[in-house]
């Protein structure tokens, strides 16, 4: 079937509408869910355990299950994914992470949380994931890639075994696959205990299903394809700036996956807020300034491209395939994120009130 797909349509057509369907998926799945990594780090911070933490642990653990189980059943080979083939930086995937985890606080939302809630009419997220992308494309090819290069070349290490984190702690892919089995009944366990609706608990799944999915098309295309197709899945930033320096500046932009990706995540949390009736305009103001938004923009954006991604690119689509830089900018993102949010709320203690 593929194969006479990209016989009719070509490659670029194929993976471009293999991003669509999956984009579309995870739109409206992560705009149901609540799905976002900053809603579970504040949680943690403030030591609880609670609803968004829960939705986030489904959502990874059955990311991790689909693709384990995949690999383990030969329906899947990642092992050409760029995360575990080509030389990673330990040293991006640290700062990185780091100011990733600072951004999306600062910014009340990761880059995709930003798409999706752009799709319910929040102009703020709109703004910021505008902004976040153009520092991403500065800081990949632009005025800021000098001072990435050099922050990525500090600490390296070579592909291969050396960043598939399963070749040190020696577990296949089946045994992992039931770990994250386990991991998505505890998270289970806990939504229900925090009285998480069903649909949404369903939904938190679908995130993850659609990470996988990711995976398993781009797989089954570079499979059958005369052309050298990469094995990828979700990831935000790197399509995002790829796709709006393309509009900018061509008048066709080259199809691929992660630009039928963008538009299929909008117009699927878009077409869920509308069912749900959840389109808002939001705007700036007083309690949400701009500046700690485009500070937060400015954060996620340099801070991914020294990551290798953002929290789904490199903590959702990396983790699940065990790349050992994308664990490491995953918790730094987690430690960068509770950092500061505990920083806000004591610098809001302590600031003195107006008579």
């Amino acid at each position: 079937m593929i194969e006479g797909l990209l016989d009719q349509f070509g490659e670029g057509a194929v993976l471009a509408s293999a991003g669509a369907v999956t984009g579309v998926l995870f739109g409206a799945m992560a705009q149901h869910s609540r799905f976002c990594l900053r809603a579970a780090t504040v949680e943690v911070s403030g030591a609880v355990f609670g609803p968004r933490l829960s939705i986030w642990l489904i959502a990874f653990c059955a990311a991790v299950f689909l693709v384990q189980g995949a690999v383990a059943l030969n329906m899947l080979d990642v092992s050409s994914a760029r995360q575990l083939t080509a030389t990673g930086s330990m040293s991006g995937a640290i700062i990185g992470g780091l100011l990733f985890g600072c951004g999306m606080i600062l910014a009340r939302g990761c880059s995709s949380r930003l798409l999706v809630l752009s799709a319910t009419g929040n102009l703020r997220a709109l703004i910021t994931g505008l902004v976040l992308t153009l520092v991403a494309q500065a800081s990949l090819r632009g005025v800021l890639s000098p001072l990435r290069e050099r922050m990525l070349s500090l600490w390296l290490i070579e592909g291969g075994h050396g960043r598939n984190i399963l070749s040190y702690v020696g577990l296949t892919s089946a045994t992992v696959a039931v770990i994250a089995a386990l991991g998505m009944l505890a998270a289970i366990g806990l939504s229900w205990r925090c009285r998480v609706p069903v649909s949404r608990a369903l939904a938190a799944g679908g995130v993850g299903v659609a990470v996988g999915l990711g995976w398993l098309l781009t797989s089954a295309i570079a499979q059958v394809s005369f052309e050298v197709i990469p094995v990828a899945s979700i990831t935000f930033t790197g399509p995002s700036a790829d796709t709006l320096m393309g509009l900018v500046n061509s008048v066709g932009l080259p199809l691929g996956f992660g630009v039928g990706l963008v538009p299929g995540v909008f117009m699927g949390a878009c077409a869920m807020a509308l069912l749900a009736r959840e389109v808002v305009i939001e705007r700036f103001n007083t309690d949400t300034p701009m500046e700690r938004y485009l500070l937060g923009a400015v954060c996620m954006g340099f801070g991914s491209m020294l990551a290798g991604g953002c929290a789904v690119g490199a903590g959702m689509s990396g983790g699940a395939i065990f790349a050992l830089t994308a664990w490491v900018a995953l918790f730094c993102m987690w430690i960068g994120a509770m950092a500061t949010h505990s920083g806000l709320l004591l610098f809001q203690n302590r600031r003195p009130t107006t008579a």
